[in-house]
């Protein structure tokens, strides 16, 4: 490809989507742009050809990762907008260098996650997912089995954004004491406790992963982590799977050290085939879904393009473009 191609804004400027689709509000919103949807879940070969062959201003992230590589396939691009809040899948210091916005779409779908978190928090209470299986088989388990009640006991959420705070709410409206580390809050609601990690750990019966994965907090809650929680507890993860070493909660699900967890994210994804949680009956999985919903959908992609918008309007995009 020539400088020269690699360098000119077409008339209807490109965005390229890292999915199958787009919620039709924010297609609207994007209407003065070519529209390029990459696939289900395009792989970095995928995307580079696109790139190269469509030179994007904007990419509109869903599912796939976001290398150098791929970022400098197109002299033009400005901006990469995430279609959600976690952003720990674009190579953020590879955008800085090459001065590239990244923006998420924070909030958007915070009712969506904070809601799923509640649920797998009431699954593993009350033992839902194995219930129904043993009732299809055949058992009547009413004599033997005995629930977790919720009310009068201790959630601990580490991150207290948009979502740790819906699940603040839904917590002290089951009765439960919230407490909160959050390194980045100064203060919390009336009914939120803010406390240190320490404490969420050690004192609650409940602890829900609600921050971002960062180098510094990869496999934090790890052997060590979960020795300090209480005997029983629950372990709920609606953020990251990075946050979680999976072999020490394997090992505590299996000793009875934890009660149960709900997984909504993983170390690898998909999680498909003979994945290592196939065979642990006390916790409860979900494919990445906590966001997705209707109304999530919506919002994340709205934001999402309004995101792009707003850095194309302040950057003034017919100025050269990078390299240019």
């Amino acid at each position: 490809m020539t400088a020269l191609a690699r360098q000119t804004v077409p008339a209807r400027p490109t965005i390229v989507v890292t999915a199958a689709d787009l919620a039709q509000e924010a297609v609207a919103l994007l209407a003065d742009f070519d529209l390029v949807y990459a696939g289900k879940t395009p792989d970095e070969e995928t995307l580079v050809r696109i790139c190269t062959e469509r030179q994007p201003v904007a990419l509109i992230v869903r599912y796939s990762t976001i290398s150098a590589r791929i970022m400098d396939t197109s002299a033009n691009l400005a901006v990469i907008s995430k279609h959600g809040a976690g952003i720990d899948t674009i190579d953020l210091e590879a955008a800085k260098a090459r001065n590239i916005a990244v923006r998420a779409a924070s909030g958007a779908n915070a009712a969506a996650v904070a809601e799923h978190a509640f649920a797998l928090i009431l699954a593993c209470a009350k033992g839902i997912v194995t219930m129904d299986a043993r009732l299809r088989a055949g058992f009547w388990d009413k004599a033997t089995h005995k629930s977790f009640e919720l009310a009068g006991k201790t959630l601990g959420l580490i991150g207290f954004g948009a979502i740790g705070r819906r699940v603040a709410e839904l917590g002290r409206a089951a009765s439960m004491q919230v407490i909160v580390h959050d390194p980045f809050v100064a203060s919390a609601p009336d009914g939120v406790t803010l406390v240190s990690l320490h404490e969420v750990l050690a004192s609650s019966h409940v602890v829900s992963l609600h921050c971002p994965l960062t180098p510094e907090n990869r496999n934090f809650i790890n052997r060590d982590a979960i020795s300090r929680m209480r005997d029983g507890a629950i372990l709920v993860n609606t953020a990251r799977g990075g946050l979680i070493n999976d072999d020490a909660l394997i090992e505590a699900l299996s000793s009875g050290k934890l009660r149960a967890a709900g997984l909504d994210s993983f170390q690898v994804e998909p999680l498909v085939g003979e994945h290592r949680f196939k065979n642990v009956p006390n916790v409860v999985l979900s494919p990445h879904i906590g966001g997705v919903t209707a109304d999530a959908y919506v919002a994340m992609g709205v934001g999402a393009a309004r995101n792009i918008l707003d850095v194309l309007a302040a950057r003034a995009l017919s100025l050269p473009a990078r390299g240019g």
